[in-house]
């Protein structure tokens, strides 16, 4: 049997960047030793990270989600960890995985929080 470290999937069915599980309790683990690239295929900077957060800002205040303000708190703070000079990326890697499992019902604020999460993954 040979090693696999790249894609390891066991259980029901999910999806994570280029992997893919199926079947009872899924979980699919990616294992990259190399940059992580979104969207275009380039790796986003601080900055245009914290303009996709201003963005996520915005749609949240328009939004009828049950946790609106909580949820704009966090995303503001993402907002100004990025805009340290030394962004916590610890920190940062937290709200983002908060932000992205909180709106899962909210199509409109998904489209904004995944490339987000992807993107401060790739930093």
């Amino acid at each position: 049997m040979r090693n696999n470290d790249g894609i390891i999937a066991t259980g029901g069915s999910n999806v994570v960047a280029s992997g893919v599980a199926s079947g009872r309790n899924a979980r699919v683990e990616i294992r990259s030793s190399g940059p992580t690239q979104v969207g275009d295929g380039r790796q986003r900077s601080p900055g245009e990270i914290r303009d996709l957060v201003a963005l996520l800002i915005e749609e949240l205040g328009r939004s009828d989600h049950p946790d609106r303000a909580d949820l704009i708190e966090t995303a503001q703070d993402a907002h100004e960890e990025l805009a340290r000079e030394n962004p916590r990326m610890g920190k940062l890697r937290t709200l983002a995985r908060a932000l992205l499992s909180a709106v899962a019902g909210f199509t409109a604020l998904v489209s904004l929080a995944e490339p987000i999460e992807e993107a401060i993954r790739g930093l």
